[in-house]
């Protein structure tokens, strides 16, 4: 495959353009879908911009990261599962399970199916058990801070990720959402634009840990 530059294949450029039409679309389903209670429908606002960047940034990086072609189906899924995720989570404060439950499902049968995960160097078992133990542990740690500070949206999720990335890629990403997540708040408060009793989902900062942790380049 000739190549742009060093690593970046020219298949980037229609992943790219496909992940940019599927970030505009998911934004757009988002405004609709699920509906809105009062029946309203958001225009086009920096959501807008922030899930179409993410929509592009992913699919493009599926050919650079990813050789095998099975790989390349499986994450192009997860990753356009993750841009619509934000989308709907960044709208309506959401992750529908008509999203999340499928993830999880994919991942058992490609896992099942023998590869093509990022499950690869340690023991199924232990890919599994993180998959289940760690999203239910941050959701039981994260009931006295009251309601929606981590929903079962978030633990579905995690629970796909971690089925499709594997125990170590799952830690990194939890931990990567903790701190890219302290660093987005801690900006926001200093600008003045939310306060210390703000509400800010979490799974927006999940979705994009997770999708960074898929693309770490696997040890050799």
């Amino acid at each position: 495959m000739p190549s742009l530059s060093g690593d970046i294949t020219w298949l980037a450029i229609p992943f790219g353009i496909g992940g940019l039409a599927w970030g505009l679309f998911s934004d757009r389903l988002s405004a609709r879908w699920p509906a809105h209670e009062d029946g309203s429908v958001r225009g086009f606002d920096w959501r807008s911009v922030v899930v179409a960047i993410m929509g592009t940034a992913l699919m493009a990086m599926v050919p650079v990261r990813f050789d095998d072609p099975g790989q390349r189906l499986l994450f192009t899924v997860f990753f356009a599962a993750s841009t619509l995720l934000l989308a709907t989570d960044l709208d309506q404060r959401i992750m529908p399970d008509l999203i999340t439950l499928p993830l999880i499902v994919i991942g058992l049968i490609a896992l099942g199916w023998g590869g093509n995960t990022l499950v690869t160097k340690a023991p199924v078992w232990i890919a599994l058990a993180a998959a289940v133990l760690l999203p239910l542990g941050l959701l039981a740690l994260s009931l006295p801070f009251g309601e929606g500070a981590f929903g079962g949206g978030d633990v579905k999720y995690l629970m796909g990720v971690g089925v499709l990335v594997g125990a170590i890629r799952l830690f990194l990403a939890v931990f990567g959402a903790a701190l890219l997540g302290g660093v987005v708040i801690a900006g926001l408060i200093a600008t003045r634009r939310i306060t210390l009793r703000s509400y800010v989902p979490f799974g927006p900062f999940l979705i994009v840990a997770a999708a960074w942790a898929a693309l770490l380049p696997s040890a050799s």
